[in-house]
């Protein structure tokens, strides 16, 4: 109820009284001051709605009223507002799509092997089990051990723990040097999906398997100096 009712109300009653005596004239400010009194009584209050809804009925009015400011300062009004809002939707969505759930800054500085030494093979042959369980992190990352391996198996790389694969991809294109940007693609795909919290697909774990097989077929390319000190 408000105060002017509450006035209205206590004025009524002030001035019939419960007794039906006649009417009684009472000053303006001293019959305001009884109405306050009255609207204090929690029968008046009953009904009202509860902290909690009138700070939601302040924010739903906050958020209309800028909707509707938005609006109008968009060309072609509500309807233009609600296009932008499904663009910027569907680009954060294609973000996330391309980017992956992001989990961690990326970083190379990771090593490449575990604790226990594996031989290539055994490499590959958990990168093709992760494969064919449709695991690409872990497949990306198992052939990539299996690369780096290969080639410490043929002597192309020194055998060193805590070798990252980015070095290993370094070291790798000097006696591969046709294959040495895809060396270093690899090595940035295993950083990206071991370090980088991004998720890899089928299409990447088969890249460094064909990147694989190719080296497996390849020869190395000395330099002069290397062939003149075998000769």
């Amino acid at each position: 109820m408000s105060e002017a009712g509450g006035f209205s109300f206590i004025t009524a009653r002030l001035l019939n009284g419960a007794s039906g005596t006649p009417p009684v004239d009472i000053p303006r400010d001293p019959a305001r001051e009884a109405a306050r009194r009255e609207l204090t009584d929690p029968a008046y209050h009953q009904n009202d709605p509860s902290l909690l809804q009138r700070a939601l009925d302040k924010f739903w009015d906050w958020v209309g009223s800028l909707l509707d400011s938005a609006s109008g300062a968009t060309p072609g009004g509500p309807l233009g507002l609600v296009v932008i809002v499904l663009v910027v939707l569907a680009l954060l969505a294609a973000l996330w799509w391309r980017l992956g759930t992001p989990r961690r800054t990326a970083t190379s500085g990771g090593t490449l092997f575990g604790d226990r030494p594996r031989s290539a093979a055994e490499h590959r042959a958990a990168a093709e089990t992760h494969a064919d369980a449709c695991r690409w992190n872990e497949a990306v990352q198992e052939r990539m051990r299996a690369i780096v391996r290969s080639m410490e198996e043929r002597a192309l790389l020194d055998p060193r723990p805590g070798r990252t694969a980015d070095e290993a991809a370094a070291e790798a294109g000097r006696p591969l040097p046709r294959q040495a940007d895809r060396l270093r693609a690899a090595a940035r795909t295993f950083d990206d999906v071991t370090y980088g919290g991004r998720t890899a697909d089928e299409v990447a774990y088969l890249g460094l398997r064909d990147l694989d097989r190719e080296l497996e077929r390849t020869k190395p390319a000395f330099s002069d100096a290397a062939r003149g000190a075998a000769g």
